[in-house]
């Protein structure tokens, strides 16, 4: 890549983690948080919820202005929502304005991460755009994994502290894309209306080239955040885990993808391509699910566990790879289209994990295992074609 190239992509793995990390950020303060205003677990479903369906119903339209206004704006329309939602949690005075600003902050995720997306399609060649694409989800998984940890961190000094802190970094993002970034969307593909409504782009999401890597991606935000969402709970009840050695599994793994995305996805898809890293690594993240079910120790599962996260971390970006190679002119579409069926997946997840895991606690992962060997077998019938499109 260009210095000017590594120059851009820095500034938007910057926003990236910004828009990620925020949302993480407000995790360990949630429980005092709403303690102070005498709310408890019905507002933390809310909060969580209200920011992931904003994502779902907003990418979509995110995707398409990205498209006909350019990349440029959408990522600082949506720094600065997701700035002035967490100043609004900073200042709200009950829980409704808390609601609020969250779903105004899931709205400026949806406008800006397909946007992001985008962006990395336009600077780089079909070659280098694993490479482009890894690096964001890189600073993806940072953010997910370092938000909470920043947030506690900031809690010290008080609950609020991390909301004002996350604002004035958003809004300073919003400053600094503003001066840095132009444009990279070519003029001649800049659309200058829509050419079908907002509805009828999701509903013909089927008819797309990419539909059956949106299904995967669907799955694999749906596999990941159950096994996330009960992955705490099962250790400790299964084998007696401390906070501490939940709080190191976590952190481990988090780990373990950001150094998969930054320094091996770009060797594998230039050694063997997205279509066979799709369908080897959809078998690991399987088999991952199935020997969660036999662990027999604590020492055993965070094997595994490292095993699902390093199968997940290789996805994501072979997967936005192939979407974005695939949908021609239509980037900020797609990866709206792609963020909204991420969102459906990590909606679903921890409801549906949540409940199993009460009526057994095995359930979840023979849920995930299911659904990831259907989409395996989905996957290998679709691979023909998938490798003819690329």
């Amino acid at each position: 890549m260009t210095k000017d190239q590594k120059k851009k992509l820095a500034i938007l793995m910057l926003n990236m983690f910004i828009a990620v990390g925020s949302f993480g950020l407000i995790l360990p303060i949630l429980p005092e948080y709403l303690r102070e205003l005498g709310e408890g677990g019905t507002a933390a479903g809310m909060i969580i919820a209200l920011f992931a369906g904003a994502q779902l119903i907003f990418s979509p339209l995110g995707g398409r202005w990205t498209d006909q206004y350019g990349r440029r704006k959408m990522i600082i329309l949506g720094l600065f929502g997701l700035g002035f939602s967490m100043l609004l949690f900073y200042l709200a005075p009950s829980i409704l304005f808390v609601y609020i600003s969250r779903f105004i902050g899931g709205v400026g995720a949806a406008f800006c991460i397909p946007a992001i997306f985008a962006y990395v399609a336009d600077i780089t060649t079909m070659d280098q755009r694993a490479k482009g694409n890894s690096f964001i989800s890189a600073s993806m998984s940072l953010g997910i994994v370092v938000g909470p940890g920043i947030g506690g961190f900031l809690a010290e000094y008080g609950t609020k502290t991390p909301l004002l802190v996350s604002a004035i970094v958003g809004l300073a993002a919003v400053v600094i894309s503003y001066f840095t970034l132009q444009e990279s969307q070519p003029e001649g593909d800049v659309m200058t209306r829509p050419q079908s409504s907002l509805l009828d782009d999701v509903l013909q999401s089927p008819r797309k080239p990419y539909f059956i890597p949106l299904i995967i991606i669907m799955v694999m935000s749906f596999g990941l955040i159950a096994y996330e969402t009960v992955l705490g709970l099962y250790v400790d009840a299964a084998f007696g885990a401390t906070a501490q050695e939940i709080a190191w599994m976590i952190t481990a793994t988090g780990g373990v993808s950001v150094i998969i995305q930054l320094f091996v996805v770009d060797y594998l898809v230039r050694r063997f391509g997205e279509p066979v890293l799709l369908i080897v690594f959809l078998s690991v993240a399987a088999l991952g699910f199935f020997l969660s079910l036999i662990a027999s120790s604590y020492a055993m599962f965070f094997g595994i566990t490292l095993l699902v996260f390093l199968a997940t971390s290789l996805l994501r970006p072979v997967l936005t790879t192939m979407i974005s190679k695939m949908a021609g002119k239509e980037q900020g579409l797609a990866m709206g289209l792609n963020n909204s069926y991420m969102s459906i997946g990590n909606i679903l997840g921890p409801l549906l994990a949540g409940t199993l895991f009460d009526i057994d606690m095995k359930y979840p992962f023979m849920l995930g295992l299911v659904v990831l060997l259907a989409t395996l077998l989905l996957s290998i019938n679709w691979r023909r074609k998938a490798k003819a499109a690329l």
